[in-house]
């Protein structure tokens, strides 16, 4: 196992990137590959003393993506950054996944260019792992794509299904499509299209799920265009911080409170431990064909620590083989076009038109270009 980790993405970059792959290399005795300026990673990888004895390399980028910058435009002008340098050893099969916590938006587009998608899907989706009252549940897609199509949301159901089946454990994951009400009518075309392709699939799909419902835990599996995650995930960390800062005030109000704090300090350390993102480390992007986990820009060293271990775990799990297999589980033995079976299999029996169904909201064949997130 050998994870190639951008030792120049992130808010800290490289200094705590650096010390989440000793942290890992020592936790998980996986072999790092760290991307970068080589005399920066060098320099801080000397700060430790049993650097020498552990499995981590350095392979030299001499570009580096700004957190600021624009991914059409990085792509054309930063061809030997330490994004692009890390996800070519997977595509040549010299590193079996990557991690970096730079600019998404870079890390989408060059993800999707190096490694290219998986047969079957259209887009990738950043899956985020969320804490609900039923354990984790998982929202995709979260960011990488502003405005999806019908199709695209259908693939999206069923990426996320394989990943909370094989990686969270879930026999069978309930999948729900984000709406703003329970009827199967609610939602604009797009979400009611993909409800009748969702229910006539063969994953376990629960129909439309309110925003109420995200975090009591009914779904295993929320899906959402990319605009709908973000603005979900971002209203969701505020809420939790501005939770947390007032629970702080709270106890420290008078000496009874800082009493009452001290009996309770091992719940509250376990509930924070639940919410925490640097315990997950990064949210993988489902769809292209390799492993790649995008973590957090102002990532700790645990986070980065974390995040290695999920792009171990998704390797070890095969989960870009169970999404490619549960794609094309019901299409085997069809000598039609690919598209057409999906789009058969959703709306049997000329069902797409009787309902007029968009034929360009259904049917889009894979494109090669990112949207930028």
């Amino acid at each position: 196992m050998k994870i190639a980790v951008d030792a120049m993405g992130g808010d800290h970059a490289p200094g705590v990137v650096v010390e989440g792959a000793v942290l890992a290399a020592r936790e998980y005795g996986v072999e790092i590959v760290l991307t970068g300026i080589s005399g920066q990673v060098e320099a801080e990888l000397s700060r430790f003393d049993d650097h020498m004895k552990l499995p981590i390399e350095v392979a030299h980028a001499e570009d580096v993506v700004e957190m600021h910058e624009s991914p059409a435009k990085v792509l054309r002008s930063k061809k030997k950054s330490s994004i692009k340098v890390g996800l070519e050893l997977v595509k040549s099969g010299d590193a079996d996944a990557f991690v970096s916590a730079g600019n998404t938006g870079a890390v989408l587009a060059f993800s999707t260019f190096t490694l290219r998608l998986l047969k079957g899907v259209d887009r990738p989706a950043i899956a985020i792992q969320l804490p609900t009252l039923k354990g984790p549940a998982i929202l995709l897609d979260a960011g990488a794509n502003v405005d999806c199509k019908t199709l695209q949301l259908f693939q999206f159901g069923i990426m996320g299904h394989s990943f909370a089946k094989y990686i969270l454990g879930k026999e069978t994951p309930a999948v729900g499509l984000l709406s703003i009400g329970e009827e199967d009518s609610k939602g604009n075309e797009v979400t009611r299209e993909a409800f009748r392709m969702l229910k006539n699939s063969h994953i376990n799909f629960m129909g439309n799920l309110e925003g109420k419902e995200v975090y009591r835990g009914n779904a295993d599996v929320i899906v959402c265009d990319g605009f709908t995650g973000n603005v979900a995930l971002k209203i969701s960390e505020s809420l939790a911080e501005m939770i947390g800062t007032n629970l702080k005030q709270l106890f420290h109000a008078s000496w009874r409170t800082k009493l009452g704090y001290f009996f309770l300090k091992s719940h509250f350390m376990e509930f924070k431990k639940s919410v925490d993102y640097s315990e997950t480390g990064g949210a993988p992007l489902l769809g292209v064909n390799g492993v790649c986990i995008i973590a957090h820009g102002s990532s700790s060293p645990k986070a980065i620590k974390n995040a290695v271990n999920r792009a171990r775990e998704l390797v070890e799990k095969k989960m870009n083989e169970h999404i490619r297999d549960d794609i094309e589980s019901n299409l085997e033995g069809s000598k039609e076009p690919f598209w057409k079976q999906i789009k058969k299999m959703a709306f049997p029996a000329g069902e797409a038109e009787n309902l007029n169904v968009s034929s360009d909201r259904i049917e889009s064949p894979p494109k090669n270009k990112p949207t930028e997130s």
